[in-house]
């Protein structure tokens, strides 16, 4: 029997949630994802130096005062880190655009422009690269604009119907709904209540997402992410893609169970109707969610910090 690995992988594309290149260069996903907090993890790592080192001088050389030669050589790096990734994966690789700018459409287009021209100075085509953006009402009219300059996204925090909703309609390539952390809200809430299989409610939201997607024809992407245990992601077998973490891919590379099938578009049934939503529709949506409320607004913090501490370990650098 093979792995439970190989045997999702056979009917789910599966991404590497992680910046760590050995882990990915062990596991061989289809893309990598990356973000603030796994970016300040990989450049502890002692095989990052060099490419820290070679960020910094070159920001050093493309930007005038202290403050634009940090932020610069985090954007640098980061697209550094994209480009080691790549060279593991046959897809494609998320970078992120400054979680500061979740509700700036105008400075996350300019980021995300600035990342792409980035990569395509080092001779990697915007194809093979996936722009990350907090799914606020802000950055899905940025991830419109730029899909339409041939620049895909992947919209993620993305917690809520009302999200996914608003990101098909502006024709975005990919979304990462949150499994996990709609679980950790819904724990510590109910902490005694049975959230198992497909009782999980982060298993919920993205199968009710899934279905309502290919029951109207939608091309985006569903790509579960942010798990906590691998009964999540055998509960999303199926899905489009799903992200997943070293630790939880080494689980699922362990076991040489049955894995079944749970997601296809063959079967994929929604009695919701097509949704448009404007802006004040998606906002009370929004703020009707509790869950999403606060795990959205707790996710642009949490990625605000860790970015603020990557800048912070480099300032001593780009001095």
């Amino acid at each position: 029997m093979s792995t439970k690995l190989a045997q999702l992988k056979e009917i789910t594309d599966v991404v590497a949630d992680t910046g760590d290149i050995q882990a990915i260069a062990k596991y061989r996903p289809l893309d990598a994802t990356t973000n603030p907090s796994l970016l300040l993890k990989a450049a502890q790592l002692p095989q990052y130096q060099p490419l820290i080192e070679e960020s910094v001088a070159w920001a050093k050389a493309n930007a005038s005062s202290s403050d634009k030669i940090v932020a610069l050589a985090t954007t640098k790096l980061a697209v550094a880190i994209g480009c080691e990734i790549l060279k593991f994966v046959p897809g494609k690789v998320s970078t992120e655009v400054d979680a500061r700018f979740s509700f700036d459409t105008a400075k996350t287009l300019i980021k995300a422009r600035q990342i792409i021209a980035l990569y395509e100075a080092e001779d990697i085509t915007r194809e093979r690269v996936l722009i990350k953006i907090a799914a606020t009402w802000e950055g899905i009219r940025a991830a419109e604009i730029l899909e339409a300059e041939g620049i895909r996204c992947n919209l993620t925090l993305l917690f809520s119907f009302c999200q996914a909703v608003a990101c098909a309609e502006a024709g975005v390539f990919l979304i990462s709904p949150f499994v996990g952390r709609i679980l950790d809200w819904h724990k510590a809430k109910q902490p005694d209540a049975d959230f198992t299989g497909s009782k999980d409610p982060g298993v919920v939201s993205v199968t009710a997402i899934y279905n309502y997607y290919k029951s109207h024809g939608y091309e985006t992407i569903v790509m579960g992410a942010s798990f906590r245990n691998t009964g999540e992601i055998e509960a999303l077998a199926g899905c489009d893609r799903l992200t997943i973490s070293p630790q939880l891919l080494e689980e699922l590379e362990s076991d040489t169970s049955t894995l079944s099938q749970m997601l296809s578009p063959e079967t994929a049934s929604s009695k919701l109707e097509k949704l448009s939503l404007s802006e004040a529709e998606f906002r009370l949506m929004l703020n009707d969610d509790a869950m999403a409320t606060e795990k959205l607004a707790e996710g642009i913090r949490n990625f605000i910090a860790d970015q603020v501490k990557l800048e912070e370990q480099l300032k001593p650098l780009c001095q």
